[in-house]
């Protein structure tokens, strides 16, 4: 088993690129996110955001149905379904931090490259309680409303950096720890409610 990181059971954080970064890429990012977009999408499904109620049996490429019935029936989660769906969020949150500047390095599939993610394996039979899954999805909706207004913000922060990096070359340092910090809280979310790792609430908060 991994060993835990202290404090919440999941864990982001995005390197800092202390360097210029590529003012090219950076004009065109809407259009060179694209092709790993695709697949991406190609790989998640139809529904890559799990991010509200209406969609909770409707989460693409995560494992979350069988991992509830799995969870309900047996207390047991599989380790390659854990495998998968860990790999499938860190694919995700490298193309999410490529679209949004913080990197200009193009998403690898499987590379970490400067996205470090950690989400303990949870031994089931000990950890998890075996009746919250059916409800978590409903207990994190006051996380999904804060994240909808953060994720509003995010959107001017991204706009704001963007032309920062087109005329300076850097991201700046306070808008890049608040845009890490509400991807860092979306990914708390979902651990909790939807890759179902942990039975710890998600607290309201951007710090590590």
């Amino acid at each position: 088993m991994e060993d835990v990181p202290a404090g919440f059971p999941a864990t982001l954080k995005i390197d800092y690129p202390d360097r210029e970064l590529s003012r090219l890429t950076t004009f065109f990012r809407v259009f060179t996110v694209i092709p790993i977009g695709i697949i991406l999408v190609l790989v998640s499904g139809p529904a890559i955001h799990a991010s509200s109620a209406k969609h909770v049996f409707e989460t693409g490429g995560i494992l979350f149905g069988p991992t509830v019935l799995m969870l309900l029936f047996r207390q047991k989660y599989p380790r390659w379904w854990f495998d998968w769906n860990m790999a499938l969020t860190r694919f995700s949150i490298r193309v999410s931090a490529y679209l949004a500047l913080l990197r200009d390095e193009y998403p690898s599939t499987d590379d970490e490259q400067a996205v470090h993610i950690e989400l303990p394996y949870p031994d089931a039979m000990r950890e998890l309680n075996r009746w919250l899954p059916l409800i978590k999805w409903l207990l994190a909706i006051p996380h999904y409303i804060v994240l909808g207004l953060l994720g509003i913000a995010v959107v001017f922060c991204v706009i704001i950096a963007w032309f920062a990096i087109l005329f300076t070359g850097r991201y700046p340092r306070a808008l890049f720890d608040f845009v890490v910090g509400v991807f860092r809280w979306g990914l708390r979310v979902a651990a909790y409610a939807f890759l179902l790792t942990t039975d710890r609430y998600p607290p309201f908060s951007l710090s590590a």
